[in-house]
């Protein structure tokens, strides 16, 4: 604080003029009779001295603004009290001397108490022949605000606040050590910052927003006298209300002259003032997640929340969390990006609006900082009305016999990230790349082959006589969508055609439990109880073969972040909603900066990317995706190098599709929150299905954005160990197998014999017939019987034998 100047004498005059004056009027109050005794002056003057001197001013409550990546544009704001402190020179220089005007015309003449009006407030209180009149200068004003503050127990504020001649004479002493300590234009400065001004508005810059939509730099004469004339009673004189428009007019007008009373303005500027017409907003500052500047932000809005409620750093407890941020004034750069996330606001509801039972959830995250860029989901981000409720009866059946609603159209429950009764979804086989990534950290290269047939039986455990199970036997058995996926596969085309059999073999041979842990490198975190029990050694991790396959829950966020990792060259970052905190003084909080860490080598990461640029209609660095993908029209759309993965569960009863730039990272799940068991079948095609959705998204995230190549993987990742492949030429097919696989190789025997010298039904040869990758496949070409024609050999004319002749008649000659 700064000290101001004070005559000791006058100080010294003060302090016993104000403890005699003080003891006279609580000894009034107690014994009127005595009031003018010298026992009550005694009284009074040691009560006085034995009181504090310091008063100790706890931080008055200040709204936190949510802002977009930008800084700029308005995401929501949080508040318990609508308060803004605002420095004294932010304040207009009208409201300034208005508030002095309305409250205490000897502000910058006396030393925080006003002698001449204690004395005045005591013998017009005495006499009885009027209204009571107080004696409370704008300082004590501030100490009876700044102790109810700062109480820490319901009773203290009370205690501030109570009529009492107690409570009067703690505000004295205080009020003048203050005015010791702080200059005039200070005090004034921290009593508008924390006076209220009624409708949800305290402070000065509160106020100005909500009666006037302007800051309170701006506020000319009649809008500062009215503000003044409301702190005294703002419920009172409300100029919103019908019943206080004309109060708070008479009020304004009451203000306007006292300034001219007071020098303040001219009569000429009052008269201006006292004529124009008191015009107000009624503006309330929107209030949390459920008032966010645009209608679909409110589901980012939540997630940062509940981000914040989760951070220690801001409380040891969760009421004390949601205190700091509601009470604060903290200015908090999130990571939303408007530009995404209106993207993503449009995709989801095209063609499929708020009232679907199936809800389209995207989440967008940018690779190698974790910012969470965009949430979306075709809901409504509000509490339904109980008395008038707009939701419909849930799609679970059990639930709709007894009438519970669904939450469609409106939900505050947090859908896209998880929590409370929202455990997450299906995926499908967006999956396959936790089995690929495990794959290649073991060293089996991208080139590896598998003879994917049409089913497969696996050595993986499960109930006999599940549909899942090979007939008669208690091994799963996974079948392909469609047939014709059956054949031999790499890495790309497996990814590409997103082949089941493929993929539970190569589970098989990494370990389930292997792809279980890269799963949880990648951020999955199992939030069924179910999944996290079966994801475990004692739950058996290593038998769960259909993990590959997607049939553990996720949220679009974890998903989305999963693959971000990996389009991050391998460098994980836990997901995050901020970029920058600021506390009221400007200073920045550490806790925004993004936390990352290495989980997956360069190598690896590349070499998955590059596989999962198949699905998406993107071209692998070694143009090695073997056809189309499923998700081919995304590069189209985007029109960036892209990279991603479809996948649908059993029956349809969800739909996924991650889609990727080096920017960004979209996933998307289309699932019915409220019945995951549905009967509606969740598509990928338009017009409603999850694939058009994250495609948009990703093409309007990407506008303006540059178009950023993958980097091909290099060396043993693509091709792996090479092996010379026996030569099994002539040899019985029998021999021929049991020569590749001492060789190391998976034979397999081609369906269509080709021309060949050997012997019919031998082998002809293998493909390949060289060098080819340790433990993949070589086909075993069967031999034909029929040899190739030797081609001539060139320069060589082959004249072809003359047709023959047409046999003569008996007994006619030649002519």
């Amino acid at each position: 604080m700064r000290k101001r100047d004070h005559n000791i004498f006058a100080n010294a005059a003060s302090l016993l003029i104000c403890g005699l004056l003080a003891g006279v009027v609580v000894a009034a109050a107690a014994f009127p009779a005595v009031a003018m005794s010298g026992l009550a002056a005694k009284a009074g003057a040691e009560t006085f001295a034995a009181l504090p001197r310091e008063l100790t001013v706890a931080q008055a409550p200040q709204i936190s603004y949510l802002l977009a990546k930008d800084g700029k544009t308005p995401l929501a704001t949080m508040y318990d009290e609508n308060r803004r402190n605002v420095k004294f020179e932010q304040i207009s220089p009208y409201m300034r001397a208005a508030i002095v005007a309305a409250e205490d015309h000897d502000f910058y003449k006396h030393n925080g108490v006003d002698l001449n009006g204690v004395a005045r407030a005591f013998v017009n209180n005495q006499s009885g022949t009027a209204g009571r009149q107080g004696a409370s200068t704008l300082t004590m004003q501030y100490v009876r605000l700044a102790i109810a503050y700062s109480a820490t127990h319901p009773a203290d504020v009370v205690a501030a606040t109570e009529d009492t001649s107690a409570r009067k004479l703690r505000e004295m002493r205080y009020a003048l050590q203050i005015d010791k300590e702080l200059s005039k234009d200070e005090i004034l400065e921290r009593y508008l910052n924390i006076a209220s001004f009624g409708n949800g508005a305290y402070g000065i810059y509160a106020a100005s927003q909500v009666y006037f939509g302007k800051p309170p730099g701006k506020l000319k004469i009649e809008e500062a006298a009215m503000l003044a004339g409301m702190v005294k009673a703002p419920t009172t004189n409300d100029p919103t209300t019908k019943a206080g428009y004309p109060l708070a007019l008479d009020r304004r007008n009451y203000v306007i002259r006292n300034m001219v009373i007071t020098k303040a303005i001219t009569q000429a500027e009052a008269d201006k003032a006292l004529a124009a017409k008191m015009v107000v907003k009624d503006k309330r500052t929107p209030n949390g997640c459920v008032s966010t500047n645009k209608k679909g932000w409110g589901f980012f809005c939540d997630y940062f929340y509940r981000w914040w409620m989760a951070q220690e750093t801001f409380g040891s407890t969760t009421y004390d969390r949601e205190r700091r941020l509601k009470s604060g004034g903290y200015t908090i750069v999130t990571t939303l990006d408007p530009q995404a996330q209106d993207g993503a606001d449009a995709a989801v509801r095209r063609n499929l609006g708020v009232n679907s039972k199936a809800a389209r959830m995207v989440a967008v995250v940018e690779p190698g900082t974790g910012r969470v860029r965009a949430l979306s989901v075709n809901r409504n981000f509000k509490l339904d009305n109980p008395s008038r409720p707009q939701n419909k009866i849930s799609s679970d059946p059990a639930k709709a016999k007894k009438k519970i609603r669904g939450n469609y159209p409106n939900t505050v429950v947090p859908l896209l990230t998880g929590g409370g009764d929202i455990k997450g979804y299906q995926a499908g086989s967006t999956f396959k790349m936790f089995t690929m990534v495990a794959a290649l950290e073991k060293g089996i290269p991208l080139s590896r082959t598998f003879d994917a047939p049409e089913q497969f039986q696996s050595n993986y455990i499960i109930q006999k006589g599940s549909p899942a199970a090979c007939k008669g036997t208690h091994f799963y058995c996974p079948t392909n969508s469609v047939k014709s996926m059956a054949g031999v596969h790499t890495m790309w085309s497996a990814f590409g055609k997103s082949v089941n059999t493929f993929f539970v073999a190569l589970e098989q041979e990494v370990g389930a439990e292997n792809v279980i842990k890269v799963a949880q490198k990648l951020g999955i975190t199992f939030r069924d109880s179910g999944d996290a029990r079966r994801a475990t050694r004692e739950g058996g991790a290593n038998q769960w073969g259909a993990f590959t396959l997607g049939v553990s829950q996720t949220t679009p966020l974890e998903l989305a972040n999963a693959y971000a990792t990996l389009a991050a060259d391998g460098k994980y970052c836990n997901p995050i909603p901020v970029q920058e905190i600021k506390g009221p003084d400007g200073k920045k909080l550490d806790i925004a900066n993004p936390s990352c860490e290495q989980r997956i080598s360069t190598e690896v990461a590349r070499a998955a990317v590059d596989a999962a640029r198949c699905p998406v209609g993107d071209h692998s660095s070694t143009s090695k995706c073997g056809g189309n993908g499923t998700a081919r029209e995304t590069k189209g759309i985007v029109k960036a190098p892209v990279a991603g993965k479809s996948g649908t569960t059993d029956s349809d009863k969800t739909s996924a599709l991650v889609a990727m730039t080096r920017q960004y990272a979209v996933a998307g799940i289309m699932a019915d929150p409220d019945w995951p068991q549905t009967n509606q079948k969740m598509g990928h095609k338009e017009p409603t299905g999850i694939n058009p959705p994250v495609m948009e998204t990703l093409r309007d995230a990407m506008k303006g954005k540059p178009r950023q190549e993958w980097t091909p993987p290099t060396g043993k990742i693509i091709v792996g160990d090479l092996k010379s492949v026996p030569g099994v030429t002539c040899l019985p097919i029998d021999a021929a197998k049991s020569k590749l696989r001492d060789a190391g190789f998976q034979p397999v025997v081609a369906g269509v014999p080709v021309p060949s010298s050997c012997g019919k039904n031998t082998a002809a040869g293998t493909s390949p017939d060289g060098r080819s990758t340790k433990g993949g496949v070589v086909t075993i070409l069967v031999s034909a019987g029929t040899p190739t024609p030797t081609p001539p050999l060139p320069g060589t004319t082959v004249v072809p034998p003359p047709p023959p002749s047409k046999p003569t008649k008996p007994g006619r000659p030649r002519g």
